[in-house]
């Protein structure tokens, strides 16, 4: 076996299975594990998802908008820090990248949403 065949079978072990399909333009609820000195307890990140990658590390931004301010948080996918992802509505994008909500404010911001349940 080759050096990559072995890399190939070790990311196969250690990839998550238990999070949902998503894409970017969904806003999804991330629950994250945080651990303050002996415990550990769960934190919602909640925000569209401006961009995923895919590769031997696959990732995925969050952004939302927090006391005015915008906030952008990149989630390895396959971490043990992300406890379960909830998708909570999708919306209609014509791109990969949602750079562009950066510059936009209010509703300027909106997205088309998308009924997911009729399929």
């Amino acid at each position: 076996m080759s050096n990559s065949q072995v890399i190939e079978k070790m990311l196969a072990k250690t990839k998550r299975t238990d999070l949902p399909e998503f894409a970017p333009g969904d806003t999804v609820r991330v629950q994250v594990k945080i651990k303050e000195g002996d415990k550990e307890r769960l934190q919602a990140f909640e925000g569209v998802v401006i961009a995923k990658s895919n590769g031997l590390q696959p990732s995925f931004t969050v952004r939302k908008v927090s006391f005015g301010q915008g906030v952008e948080r990149i989630f390895p996918t396959n971490s043990k820090v992300i406890d379960k992802i909830e998708i909570l509505r999708s919306s209609k994008v014509r791109r990969a990248k949602l750079y562009y909500l950066r510059a936009l404010k209010g509703k300027a911001a909106r997205l088309k949403e998308v009924d997911t349940r009729a399929k």
